[in-house]
This record gives C-alpha cells, sequence and structure tokens, in this order.
C-alpha cells in the first residue's frame, strides 16, 4: 500500500472514531434527558454517522496532500 493510501485511511478512520463518538454522545445526552436511553437507537444511530463520514471523506481529506 502507498503513502498516500495509508495516510488517508488513518485520517479517514480517525474522523469516522470521533463521529461516532459525538454522535453516541449527543444521543446518549437527549435520551437521559428524556428519562431512557435506547441502547439500540445509540449503537445505530453512531454506526450510520461512522459510515457517511467515511463516505464524506472519499470526497476529500484536507490533512491528506494530494
Amino acid at each position: 500500500m502507498n503513502n498516500y493510501k495509508e495516510k488517508w485511511l488513518k485520517a479517514a478512520a480517525v474522523r469516522a472514531v470521533k463521529t461516532v463518538a459525538q454522535t453516541a454522545v449527543a444521543t446518549i445526552g437527549t435520551a437521559v434527558d428524556m428519562g431512557d436511553v435506547n441502547w439500540m437507537l445509540v449503537t445505530s444511530a453512531s454506526v450510520l454517522a461512522g459510515v457517511l463520514s467515511l463516505l464524506t471523506s472519499v470526497a476529500g481529506l484536507p490533512e491528506v496532500d494530494a
């Protein structure tokens, strides 16, 4: 694997993990405020956010030089 692909994969993975964590925190915070945490909802929303982050990264990552 060439250096560009490695940098891209690492940067995209970091972004996706951060997005998953942010979504989980937001979803849990909202659910706690309503009185009940639906863990299936938290998981599915977080995974979907991670997938969308990876798909968005396909358009380009400014931290990875072309």
